[in-house]
């Protein structure tokens, strides 16, 4: 028997007339070096409209990239609204990624106009040789434009057209966005984006048991646009009438604790390399307000229990993490406890991933292919499936990622009864020691645990009698001095034995990603060349 269900497609231009009609009034603010930019949801609606006309004119048709480099702010809140509602896909470019990667990223998504920050234009002129696909160049705000040749002014093409452009009927199932995977290992892969997976994730987004965004909300937008749609949250704002703070270029611990405490939002988003940058900067500042926040929310990698265990007690304030990747959209998992628990046992789902969004699936699956038990014991690699998991790479075949329908992750960990992720490692960071795993997340945690440690990343190194071995690199706080050994003894009862490394190098900063987590790659690669002082214990 056939539904009698209205067939609506799910597009990202409902979400734009759905923020202008019911939240009209709604604000973005964008932080500037002379001060803070405020305009409505009903204003951006408008210069979005302009936007897409424009972009017809230059030649823009459906299906056709528009790329952005820019920062968070309100003309690539612009872009994000316009682009996908106009038929074109939205290509958000990585502003951090080396040279020869941003090149590769831009002529494989075959990238017609790129709309760039005028202070970003130094970096997009390394490659300007490279671009040859791009029609146009369109230039947001000062800088210097004789670097990029003949450029298009993004204000004054905006006034040249006026609002009201119709946004056209589209198949739900057609490219909206697209976002690259850092490229850790190998070139960065594409992942598209539909409207359909786009306005689903949106809505996942607005329930209580995951990120709960509502019109009562002000979002502190710290994690880039530039990565995986800044986790959804910019068409969820709209969705949900949740107002947004962008930031900008302004991602240090001093102006985000100012923003915080002059701009009071709600919830936040960010990488635990921030939160613990916030942390620090909150301790020191006596101004320092966190007040205002219902909940913070770290993704990207584990988050340390000390740190969950400081902002509640220091701050009275709940950090949950979230799991996901850019083949997830991001959001598949949530850390919020269940409902009843003794909220000294609060933290003990806090520091796990997260429980798995209704909309989604997960499982653990062993080296062989078996799947393993729900039983928070049973170690396996995580695979999943969804409405907003991708289910192939963009131009590219890799099917070793792919099982049966279900996406692997790279992640390993272990899935419990009541939905549970614990990630121990990447299946390319494990330390297979003797035989057996070695957690470098777990050991990660337990140094940061201790008071004069601020970072700790752990890599497999190898030796001769098991195999590989856990290296611990360590960035101390300012102004204290720990040796190895009581760096060990504090281990001690915290780990087993055997997991405790032999090899410890204390460093200035751990090196990062594009987008903020700790890039082991380089740390390995640093001590296969003796680039590391590497203390020996016995």
């Amino acid at each position: 028997m056939d539904s009698t269900m209205q067939d609506v497609p799910l597009l990202i231009s409902s979400i734009v007339r759905h923020g202008e009609w019911l939240y009209s009034n709604k604000k973005v603010f964008t932080i500037t070096p002379e001060g803070v930019q405020e305009a409505t949801f009903f204003e951006i609606s408008k210069r979005a409209e302009r936007l897409a006309a424009a972009l017809k004119r230059l030649g823009v048709k459906p299906g056709d990239r528009v790329a952005t480099f820019q920062w968070n702010n309100q003309s690539h809140m612009e872009s994000y609204l316009a682009v996908p509602s106009m038929g074109a896909v939205l290509h958000t470019l990585n502003i951090r990624l080396f040279p020869e990667q941003l090149g590769y990223i831009v002529n494989h998504a075959d990238d017609k106009v790129i709309i760039v920050d005028g202070s970003l234009i130094p970096l997009l002129a390394k490659i300007k040789d490279q671009l040859g696909n791009v029609k146009h160049i369109i230039v947001s705000g000062p800088g210097d434009r004789d670097l990029l040749g003949d450029t298009i002014d993004y204000e004054e093409l905006l006034a040249s057209e006026e609002p009201g452009f119709v946004w056209p009927d589209l198949d739900e199932r057609s490219g909206a966005a697209m976002c690259y995977t850092s490229g850790t290992t190998g070139n960065p892969k594409g992942v598209v984006y539909s409207h359909r997976s786009t306005w689903l994730h949106s809505l996942a987004s607005t329930t209580a048991n995951s990120l709960g965004l509502c019109e009562s909300d002000r979002i502190l937008l710290i994690v880039p646009m530039f990565h995986v749609n800044a986790w959804g949250c910019a068409y969820t704002a709209f969705m949900a009438g949740a107002e947004l703070i962008m930031p900008q270029m302004y991602l240090q611990g001093e102006p985000l604790v100012k923003v915080i405490r002059d701009l009071r939002p709600t919830l936040s988003l960010g990488v635990p390399t921030v939160w613990n940058e916030v942390l620090r900067v909150a301790e020191e500042d006596p101004t320092a307000d966190l007040s205002s926040l219902r909940t913070i929310v770290a993704g990207g990698s584990a988050v340390p229990r000390t740190m969950i265990e400081a902002f509640r007690e220091r701050h009275d304030l709940k950090l949950i993490q979230g799991w996901g990747m850019t083949e997830t959209s991001p959001l598949a998992a949530v850390s919020i406890p269940p409902f009843g628990t003794p909220v000294s046992h609060e933290v003990d789902y806090q520091v796990k991933a997260g429980r798995i969004v209704a909309g989604v699936e997960v499982r653990a699956v062993s080296e062989n292919g078996t799947v393993l038990p729900h039983d928070g014991e049973s170690v396996g690699e995580f695979e999943i499936r969804g409405p907003w998991i991708t289910g192939r790479y963009f131009g590219v075949d890799d099917p070793d990622k792919f099982r049966d329908g279900w996406l692997r992750t790279g992640d390993v960990g272990t899935l419990d009864s009541e939905g549970f992720m614990v990630i121990s490692d990447r299946t390319k960071d494990v330390i297979k020691s003797g035989g057996e795993w070695i957690s470098s997340v777990e050991l990660e945690n337990e140094v940061m645990a201790h008071p004069d440690v601020f970072e700790a990343a752990v890599v497999a190194v190898p030796d001769d009698k098991w195999q590989e071995r856990p290296l611990c690199c360590v960035v101390l706080r300012p102004g204290v001095s720990v040796s190895a050994e009581t760096l060990r003894d504090f281990l001690m009862p915290r780990v087993a034995k055997w997991w405790i490394p032999e090899r410890w190098a204390f460093i200035e900063s751990v090196p990062k990603t594009s987008v903020g987590k700790f890039d082991k790659k380089v740390l390995r690669a640093q001590y296969g060349n003796d680039e590391l002082a590497v203390v020996t214990l016995n």
